[in-house]
């Protein structure tokens, strides 16, 4: 399979390896009003790099996180906007002279943007449960670099798909070539075989389907008689109403049997036109078709960059405190496609809070229980990505067009101590909960894994794993 290689991807290639495990603090818990419906209350935000947020994660989370959408910076040179898209925020520069060394003084920006996402898509990879997928925003600045490095990580079989969503609703005149009216979505699943779910159908999917002849079986549409593969009995004639013949055309075949077409011609199946003298066409009845299977062109329907806007002015008052959110409806059609009512969803690059804001309207909608984790290293974390999800939570707008709560409610974390110190030494100031559960995951115990055994009862039980009774004895 072919690779993509920068400057830098040998030191970064295993890094995440060598990303120190830091004990998440708890700052504050928000809940919602009591009065607001119920929603899912196990949730997390988290204040830090995402590197060492995603590092730490593992040890409650490894293989449990159903669907990762992660919206990254998309390396476009722009110096302007709070993600420093040209990588040059000093946190990211210092790391990367720290990992890389000398050659990063010769990086271009898409070496630092690959530098930066190669070990964060690695620890993802190892968080997503083996039916999970994960879903990157990307535009097409770095659409053909990340492609190459998520099938080197997930594994070019695992290839779903690439979705365009058509994110501007009218054509920037102002551009000097194109408008570009589209980002990508890159879907990848863990294993092969992955099957999305099927979305429900809509007013607008239905309106296709009329009934010209007063059908009783109600709504259809006019199907193709004709395959391009040769089926039993596949080349015949047949005559209609009208004393017409049709044969298929040349290189193509019936669909179905003489017998079986004139059995539906029989049961009123077949649509010979408004005189009768036109090709037949097999009837698709609305009431027999099921859900819709995920399409890769999203339009309006899923949202635009105005109504992301629109939405963020409304729930801060008026103003736009996020240059580029994404509309939670967007956000909300990957959860119908790729979460459960009760699965663990998780944005690194939470941003505004867009993803947490799409998981309480899910749970809203179907009383479901999905959790989500956000990560966000830049100082707006508590002031806006925690924010949006509290005003949503509790309700938000005037009072002529108030927004009802969704309800639920997070735990807002920051970055702790390192687990470990100098010379592999474990950290007595993380304290000793925070250890054994490390400790714990280490040795493959499944969290709340019960025993029988009198052992469990000890001070230093930790559990069961692999055949074999594990204790910690550490003062």
């Amino acid at each position: 399979m072919p690779t993509l290689h920068w400057v830098g991807k040998d030191q970064v290639r295993n890094h995440h390896r060598d990303v120190t495990y830091r004990v998440l603090r708890e700052q504050f818990t928000f809940s919602a009003n009591e009065s607001l419906p119920k929603n899912s209350l196990d949730n997390k935000i988290i204040h830090g790099d995402n590197l060492e947020a995603l590092k730490s994660l593992l040890p409650e989370y490894e293989g449990k996180v159903k669907c990762v959408y992660i919206d990254p910076p998309y390396n476009t040179g722009n110096e302007s906007w709070v993600y420093n898209d040209n990588v040059n925020d000093p946190r990211i520069k210092k790391w990367l002279g720290k990992v890389v060394g000398k050659e990063n003084e010769d990086m271009s920006r898409q070496d630092k943007w690959l530098c930066m996402m190669y070990p964060r898509l690695k620890l993802l990879h190892r968080l997503l449960s083996e039916d999970g997928s994960i879903w990157v925003s990307i535009d097409d600045n770095a659409v053909g670099i990340l492609r190459p490095v998520l099938d080197e990580i997930f594994g070019a079989g695992n290839f779903v798909s690439c979705v365009i969503w058509e994110k501007a609703d009218s054509p920037r005149n102002s551009a000097s070539q194109f408008s570009t009216d589209h980002d990508y979505i890159l879907v990848y699943s863990k294993r092969p075989n992955w099957v999305p779910a099927r979305l429900a159908r809509t007013a607008e999917s239905d309106s296709i389907y009329d009934n010209p002849d007063d059908d009783p079986n109600g709504s259809w549409i006019a199907g193709d008689p004709f395959a391009n593969k040769p089926y039993s009995k596949g080349l015949f004639t047949i005559t209609g109403p009208t004393g017409r013949t049709f044969s298929p055309p040349p290189g193509r075949f019936w669909r179905v049997s003489e017998e079986k077409l004139r059995a539906l011609d029989a049961d009123g199946r077949v649509w010979w036109g408004p005189t009768g003298d036109a090709r037949p066409s097999i009837k698709r009845y609305l009431n027999e078709v099921g859900d819709l299977v995920p399409r890769t062109l999203w339009k309006k329907d899923v949202g635009s960059n105005r109504s992301s806007k629109n939405e963020m002015r409304a729930i801060f008052s008026g103003s736009s405190s996020f240059d580029t959110p994404k509309p939670s409806s967007l956000i909300g059609r990957i959860l119908d496609i790729a979460a459960d009512s009760d699965s663990i969803i998780l944005d690194s690059y939470a941003g505004s809070g867009t993803t947490g804001h799409a998981v309480l309207k899910a749970n809203a909608q179907d009383e479901g229980t999905r959790r989500f984790i956000l990560i966000e290293m830049m100082d707006y974390a508590e002031t806006l990505t925690a924010e949006r999800i509290k005003r949503v939570a509790n309700g938000y707008g005037e009072e002529t067009k108030p927004v009802l709560g969704l309800g639920g409610g997070f735990t807002y974390y920051s970055l702790g101590e390192p687990l470990f110190v100098e010379y592999g030494n474990l950290n007595a100031a993380v304290g000793i909960e925070a250890i054994r559960t490390y400790v714990a995951w280490q040795e493959g115990i499944v969290e709340g894994a019960a025993s029988s055994s009198a052992e469990s009862q000890h001070r230093y039980w930790l559990g069961e794993a692999n055949g074999l009774r594990v204790f910690f004895a550490y003062e």
